[in-house]
């Protein structure tokens, strides 16, 4: 029987079903599952101090494009809308194998680790030169983060009206079976799982009305859930507008893409009967904050949305439209954001952090994460708070105002992934010297 006592926490926000908050408080894992809360907790198992620290849930990302690690910075991008974004990395993802997307998965899910994170989703839509999704399910198991990525697809290239290069596009049967292959065999729907995979075709604009029904229809037939990128800036709205006569929202409908088992990227331009759509239907939304302000798409309407009752988690997006990967930022941006647009009350710092951790595991269908509670899953974020970036804070709890942005400690199914402040899994030093060595590659 494995067991770790967290001993001591100066603070513990639960995200329980009542949003306790407990002082010196003791956290017992034990065989991947939390097994008690309490005060003068006991083991025969290792203990892990946590005095001067505030311990939280795993932060949960919804939606990440792994791959872009990769591709950070790239000169033409720098500055682009989304459109002209794409149009100059297609050609650099064109070039990517194997290898590229094992070390980027690793990487980008490693920095994830670093700012608490302990369950990302992936959204993988291009598979040049015999790249597969179990590239990046490999990378995530080897580093011991749970995982939940996405078969994506693009079917519409540049000659057929599509913005992505012929080279980058697939043909839809071939994309269903291959969907089937991956949820068939790496698809666990069990409490607990390590690894769920989704169905995620790129967008209304890369795939056709055909594939999308197609999707929706596999995936409920499999029993696993649907992602795809939706509203995300006025470009996108005028192509659905222009090809579908709608919005973006009742294009979503019209095909089955709406309900609990879905969730779309960004809806950074949802109106407000859209809103109400999604929340009538629990359509999931993955707000990704920091990547919107870099591509200048808008600041999404996340009050409104909640206030509505739609189910919403945070997404550090693709690390070419973000640069970074770090969680805990994306919610302070998150939080920051909304004071912009309606008021300095419009988002408090513990709504936040709920939206990075039990909102986002409800997002992806997992309640058995998000949350510290007797016999949910031992995901658990230690973040010291003795130090410069917290010193002088009336609430250390308050993290997203006075805080660290990277955990001291993380344990994913009980097991310490960092420690420290250091990735105990992988040697990632030589996985970055690595990861610099195949950019370069892709630049010359």
């Amino acid at each position: 029987m494995a067991e770790t006592l967290i001993r001591g926490a100066d603070y513990l926000l639960t995200m329980d079903d009542t949003r306790r908050e407990l002082a010196g408080a003791d956290l017992l894992l034990r065989d991947g599952v939390i097994a008690e809360i309490g005060q003068g907790l006991r083991t025969e198992g290792e203990i892990v101090e946590a005095n001067g620290c505030v311990v939280t849930p795993g932060l949960v990302n919804t939606h990440h494009h792994l791959y872009q690690s990769m591709t950070r910075a790239v000169p033409g991008a720098q500055d682009a809308l989304l459109f002209g974004w794409l149009q100059r990395l297609y050609p650099i993802w064109a070039r990517m194998g194997p290898e590229h997307m094992f070390v980027s998965a690793q990487i980008g899910l490693a920095e994830l680790a670093l700012s608490g994170c302990s369950l990302s989703s992936d959204h993988l839509y291009l598979y040049p030169n015999g790249v597969r999704l179990e590239d990046t399910i490999h990378a995530a198991a080897e580093l011991g983060l749970r995982f939940h990525p996405t078969r994506g697809s693009m079917s519409i290239g540049e000659s057929d009206g599509g913005l992505p290069p012929d080279a980058l596009v697939e043909r839809e049967a071939a994309i269903l079976e291959d969907c089937i292959r991956v949820v068939d065999a790496f698809h666990d729907p069990a409490e607990g799982a390590m690894c769920r995979v989704g169905l995620a075709p790129c967008s209304p604009f890369s795939v056709s009305r055909e594939l999308m029904r197609d999707t929706a229809l596999l995936a409920r037939d499999k029993g696993v859930m649907l992602h795809t990128h939706l509203a995300e800036n006025a470009e996108d709205v005028a192509y659905s507008q222009e090809k579908f006569g709608c919005r973006p929202g009742e294009y979503a409908e019209s095909l089955g893409w709406l309900g609990d088992d879905v969730w779309h990227a960004h809806c950074v331009q949802l109106d407000g009967a859209e809103i109400d759509l999604f929340a009538r239907t629990r359509t999931g939304v993955a707000h990704c904050p920091c990547s919107n302000c870099r591509l200048g798409s808008g600041i999404a309407p996340v009050r409104a949305m909640l206030d509505a009752g739609v189910p919403l988690g945070l997404g550090v997006d693709g690390s070419a439209s973000n640069d970074s990967g770090n969680l805990a930022a994306e919610a302070r941006q998150a939080m920051l954001l909304q004071r912009v647009a309606r008021g300095a009350d419009a988002m408090s710092p513990r709504a936040a952090l709920e939206l990075a951790t039990r909102g986002g595991a409800d997002v992806l269908g997992r309640p058995d994460c998000g949350r510290l509670m007797p016999g949910k899953r031992a995901d658990v974020a230690i973040w010291d708070v003795s130090g410069v970036q917290s010193a002088g804070s009336w609430d250390p709890a308050a993290l997203l105002l006075a805080g660290p942005t990277a955990v001291r400690d993380l344990f994913v199914e009980g097991r310490q992934v960092v420690r420290d402040g250091q990735i105990t899994t992988i040697d990632l030093a030589a996985q970055v010297a690595r990861q610099n060595h195949l950019a370069k590659g892709l630049a010359e």
